[in-house]
């Protein structure tokens, strides 16, 4: 019988196939031996999170918070409400955000920064606020960019260790209208499109 010895904290992200821009990785993880593990014993671990690693679904009331942005300005998801909000979860150690964040930056702030009814934060995964910065000059993004410690509010989304890229475009009602993972052209094209139709 085939063993394998995985990381406690990584096991659902381990299941689930998460290889790109999963989470950093921790000094000493605690390890146990696990036989034959299998999504059933994922989805028994963790009965709330889809297979993505996402705890919220399309529809639901999107999670609260407060986030402090790079320009020390602090900001509530509640206060956004009667807009449309885009949430972009991140990291610097991210190569696929570095790869996507250009792309939110020309296709979505870029077109839309000027409407009054929509909102993008930018949400940096525990990172420090000289390396947050630094980070959203190195992607030529001008959007806000936010700080998560701890990825508290990642958290309240997805798994705390479950992977990043994720945006959560949520509508003026505050509900939940999409949630996308990593950098797919196509779902990033629904995504856009999504967007430009709920601005109309």
């Amino acid at each position: 019988m085939k063993k394998i010895v995985l990381n406690i904290a990584g096991l659902a992200l381990v299941a689930l196939g998460f290889s790109s821009c999963a989470n950093k990785p921790t000094a000493e993880p605690t390890q146990v031996e696990v036989t034959d593990l299998t999504s059933a014993d994922i989805v028994s671990l963790n009965p709330e999170a889809d297979s993505t690693g996402y705890i919220v679904k399309v529809g639901q009331m999107a999670p609260d918070f407060t986030i402090a942005l790079t320009d020390g300005k602090e900001i509530s998801l509640s206060a956004l409400r009667g807009k449309v909000v885009m949430l972009q979860f991140t990291a610097s150690w991210c190569g696929v955000c570095r790869k996507e964040m250009p792309y939110i930056e020309k296709d979505i702030w870029l077109k839309h920064k000027n409407n009054s009814d929509f909102a993008l934060i930018g949400i940096d995964r525990d990172e420090p606020l000289d390396v947050v910065i630094e980070f959203a000059k190195s992607t030529g993004v001008t959007y806000p960019m936010g700080l998560d410690p701890n990825a508290d509010i990642f958290a309240k989304y997805a798994l705390r260790k479950s992977g990043i890229t994720r945006n959560v475009l949520i509508g003026k009602d505050g509900k939940i209208v999409m949630l996308t993972r990593l950098f797919n052209e196509e779902e990033f094209a629904a995504l856009t499109d999504k967007i430009n139709e709920m601005l109309k």
